[in-house]
């Protein structure tokens, strides 16, 4: 059971990882398009690595494997609508004028 614990840990860290390497990007990239892509990339592989580690861990600890389930479902239908809504708002974006960021652009 502590090799269980130990990979659902590890997953959730690992999560955790990559929103925080997500909100850095969010920070610190220059332009929208880039902002969305690293909010985008990055939030997408975390909840879906996260929810990952969460329901190995619910499933060895409460036996619970419906809910086990339900939250890998959940982490399926976050990985499919993420990049899709990330896509959407960034072709708003571009058809409403906002340009991308160019080094010329910068001075």
């Amino acid at each position: 059971m502590e090799i269980v614990k130990g990979i659902s840990m590890i997953l959730i860290l690992v999560g955790c990882f990559f929103f925080a390497t997500g909100t850095i990007g969010f920070l610190r990239f220059p332009d929208f398009y880039s902002r969305m892509h690293a909010t985008g990339k990055g939030d997408t592989l975390a909840v879906l690595i996260a929810l990952v580690g969460l329901s190995i861990y619910h499933a060895a600890y409460h036996g619970a494997i419906l809910d086990s389930i339900k939250i890998v479902v959940v982490a399926v239908f976050v990985f499919l609508a993420n990049p899709t809504a990330t896509h959407a708002i960034s072709r708003a974006a571009f058809r409403c004028g906002v340009k991308p960021w160019t080094r010329e652009g910068s001075k």
